[in-house]
């Protein structure tokens, strides 16, 4: 039981949900940024003290949250607006809102942040592997900026002395938001494009990577990521096949209709190592590859 840790995430939405759930379980206290009322009645009902924020501003409530603070998850995405990335600027919506000089007399109990952000950081490396020793090179301005963010909560840690972890996810899955789930809706499209592979992570071992992180007060960059980069029209495929259904005919890239922001992540091709998130972090993956993950959560009618 750890009844003296308080956690605090910005964001508790898909991801920063299983966070709370895997430190609740730990006997932790959690609270929760929301924006709408309905989902902080959720949080609450689910022992999660919900901070509702209109907008990123250091309320009272947010204040109160804050000064017994032991560990921050931070899960709100940066503007993809790269005109506010100027040198004087935050880029981190939770930095500008707090002010990053004032954030050890906000929260003078922190000690540990975790930052939720993407393999797309490292940009294309057409199919080669990539690990955390891999200069960030983004295309796209969201990952530009995801990399400028990550930047200036290390540059916080190190003025503070305070413990910052990066944690760059790809593709997130998991209950309601998985393969099977478009499969179920006839909305799944085998798109093709020779070469491209795709890691992607399971929202519960995204959950359980932040908690032996903040356990261990781990530091720097880890990709949380599975095993097996593969390429996506295979996991439509097998999604169709474990239900019964006739997976929807393979379609050509180069020609298929799709928006601007969908074609854009097939500009990156790359296989991301999760090698030090197994031996620094000890994490044993629970949903390893997309075949062992879409047949758990058939088999336990967890997809829904």
């Amino acid at each position: 039981m750890n009844l003296d840790m308080k956690l605090g995430i910005f964001g508790a939405g898909f991801s920063g949900r299983a966070i709370a759930d895997r430190f609740l379980k730990e006997g932790a206290d959690v609270w929760g940024t929301t924006r709408d009322s309905k989902k902080a009645e959720s949080l609450q009902a689910a022992g999660i003290k919900p901070v509702l924020l209109d907008s990123l501003t250091l309320s009272d409530a947010l204040r109160t949250a804050l000064a017994d603070t032991t560990h921050l998850v931070i899960s709100i995405a940066p503007s993809r607006n790269e005109d506010q990335s100027g040198k004087d600027n935050q880029v981190d919506p939770v930095l500008a809102a707090l002010g990053d000089n004032r954030l050890p007399d906000l929260a003078p109990k922190l000690q540990w942040i975790g930052y939720l952000s993407t393999v797309g950081v490292y940009g294309n490396h057409d199919g080669a592997w990539v690990d955390e020793a891999t200069p960030s090179a983004p295309l796209s301005a969201r990952s530009r900026q995801r990399t400028r963010a990550e930047a200036q909560w290390l540059d916080v840690g190190n003025r503070f002395g305070l413990t910052v972890a990066l944690f760059r996810l790809s593709g997130i899955y998991g209950p309601g938001r998985n393969a099977l789930v478009t499969a179920d809706q006839n909305k799944g499209r085998r798109l093709v494009k020779q070469g491209q592979v795709f890691n992607r992570i399971h929202v519960g071992d995204i959950a359980e990577a932040l908690w032996l992180a903040a356990s261990k007060k781990a530091q720097g960059a880890f990709n949380i990521t599975d095993d097996e980069p593969a390429p996506p029209q295979d996991v439509v495929a097998f999604a169709h096949e474990l239900m019964g259904k006739t997976p929807p005919p393979e379609l050509d890239f180069e020609t298929a209709d799709l928006t601007p922001m969908a074609r854009s992540f097939y500009g990156e091709n790359k296989r991301v190592s999760n090698a030090r998130s197994r031996s620094e972090l000890g994490l044993n993956y629970a949903w390893p590859n997309y075949r062992v993950a879409l047949q758990r959560m058939w088999e336990e009618d967890s997809w829904r």
